[in-house]
């Protein structure tokens, strides 16, 4: 699509490029020189046009984090969503692999799913009942053998990149996207003695928070807020104006270290006197982001569904040495429900700063040094803006 005003300004990838995306754009280039100390513009969080930009330059080539293998154990279950406004579908199929794939009909376009989670040995459209497998493969077509030049043998669903990270699940609509495991090597070896292959899911959730995505993932790069937001929940475990670590290993991923006010109590796994002392949030660009807290592990991931509006997804694992004899409907509804008090509270001040961020009087604000992961997020995003 070209820009009217701009004749051929386009990029090469379609986007659609006006000269205020142009602006915004040249904005972000600034964070990865001698980066100012400032937030970003006030329409990157309301301009339709820069958030196509982002539907194809981030959404449309990232990995995102949408769910745990805990969901997803058992061939035929699946989890749909969208990303940006793009359906997807991960199943595990027949064969045990993870398969990631756009679940519209080749036919008319039907969507074969709805989002959600369940189990299925195969996606029929309700539409003309055209039928395919986990995989995306075409299993049926009904009366199409008068079509001469249709081949059913080349009609699939679009595949998509999908990759397991001890038990994380991620999704790249660019299939031939560089795999994401070998950017979280830090992660990796700083917890190596979680055993996150054997944690298990035992809490889980999906909220829509009427926001822009950004907005979300600011406010999971920073401590700074808790004081404020949080004053009765976050606030009690983490130091007021308490100091981030940030360390950037590649474009994908980005570890922040916040320290607890008070070493967590000795538990049931081996951790280190640092990791009881401190929590460490691997965030994986654009939106992911799994966090250590004491024995547990905590999940989450803010996937646009529109300009202003994001799904959040969660979760919190435990080891199994926790569950041993425990009710584990009871520690599910303990979990959902202290997780859905810190959501609310995020989702009351983040909601707010989106209503009023469309105002002719909003402007852009000096950051405090206690937000240096905010400024780790811009980077990024400007290195997945930024056309090359």
């Amino acid at each position: 699509m070209v820009s009217e005003d701009r004749p051929g300004a386009g990029g090469r990838d379609g986007a659609r490029t006006t000269a205020e995306v142009e602006e915004i754009v040249g904005e972000l280039g600034r964070y990865l020189g001698d980066s100012p100390a400032i937030s970003l513009p006030p329409r990157a969080y309301t301009s339709p046009e820069f958030y196509e930009l982002e539907r194809s330059r981030v959404f449309g080539r990232c990995w995102v984090l949408v769910g745990h293998s805990d969901e997803l154990t058992a061939p035929g279950d699946y989890v749909a969503l969208t990303v940006a406004g793009e359906p997807v579908v991960v199943t595990r199929g027949h064969d045990g692999a993870l398969h990631g794939m756009s679940p519209i009909c080749r036919h008319r376009n039907m969507p074969l799913v709805e989002p959600g989670a369940g189990r299925t040995d195969a996606f029929t459209c309700r539409y003309h009942l055209w039928r395919y497998g986990l995989d995306g493969r075409l299993l049926g077509a009904t009366y199409m053998r008068g079509n001469k030049e249709f081949d059913p043998a080349a009609c699939r669903l679009p595949g998509f990149a999908v990759e397991q990270w001890h038990g994380f699940v991620f999704v790249n609509l660019d299939p031939g996207a560089e795999p994401l495991a070998p950017h979280l090597g830090r992660f990796d070896r700083e917890t190596a003695n979680y055993r996150l292959d054997d944690m298990v899911q035992v809490a889980s959730w999906q909220e829509e928070w009427r926001v822009n995505w950004k907005i979300a993932v600011e406010n999971a790069h920073e401590n700074y807020h808790v004081m404020g937001l949080h004053p009765n929940t976050v606030a009690l475990i983490t130091p007021r104006g308490g100091d981030m670590d940030v360390r950037v290993d590649s474009p994908w991923a980005t570890r922040l270290r916040s320290p607890f006010t008070e070493p967590m109590e000795p538990g049931v796994l081996p951790l280190r006197d640092e990791q009881r002392a401190f929590m460490d949030n691997c965030c994986v660009f654009p939106s992911g982001s799994v966090a250590t807290f004491a024995d547990s592990i905590v999940w989450i991931s803010f996937i646009p569904l529109s300009i202003d509006r994001t799904q959040v997804r969660g979760g919190v694992l435990l080891p199994p040495a926790m569950l041993d004899g425990a009710d584990r409907d009871a520690l599910r509804k303990e979990h959902e429900a202290s997780s859905a008090v810190v959501n609310a509270e995020d989702r009351d001040g983040l909601e707010a700063v989106q209503r009023a961020i469309g105002s002719r009087f909003a402007g852009r604000g000096h950051l405090s040094p206690k937000e240096p992961g905010v400024l780790a997020f811009y980077r990024g995003l400007a290195r997945a803006l930024l056309p090359g």
